[in-house]
C-alpha cells in the first residue's frame, strides 16, 4: 500500500547539520571579471558615443585610441588574475 503521510524518517537525520557545498572560486571570480568588464566596456561606449555626437572625436588619433581605452583595462585585470591564481598556487602542498 502506497504512503501518502508524512514519511518516517529516523530522528537522527532530522537534527543532522546541513553540510556546505564547497565554493568554486575559480568559475565565480571568472563571472565578476566577465561583469566587471562589461561594465567598463559600457560606460565607455556610452561616454564616446556622446563625446561623438558632440564631435569631439575628429582626429585619426582618437579613433586609434578607443579600442585600446575600451579593451586594455579588461585584459590587463585578467592577467593580473591569472598571475595571482599562478602564485597562489605555488604554496599548495605537493603530493
Amino acid at each position: 500500500m502506497t504512503n501518502f503521510g508524512i514519511p518516517r524518517r529516523p530522528a537522527n537525520d532530522l537534527r543532522a547539520e546541513p553540510v556546505a557545498a564547497p565554493l568554486n572560486w575559480k568559475r565565480g571570480l571568472f563571472r565578476v571579471w566577465i561583469l566587471a568588464s562589461a561594465g567598463w566596456i559600457m560606460g565607455w561606449t556610452i561616454y564616446l558615443l556622446l563625446e561623438g555626437v558632440q564631435g569631439s572625436l575628429s582626429t585619426r588619433g582618437d579613433f586609434i585610441e578607443v579600442p585600446i581605452l575600451l579593451f586594455a583595462p579588461p585584459i590587463a585585470l585578467w592577467l593580473f588574475g591569472y598571475a595571482a591564481a599562478w602564485a597562489i598556487k605555488g604554496f599548495e602542498a605537493e603530493r
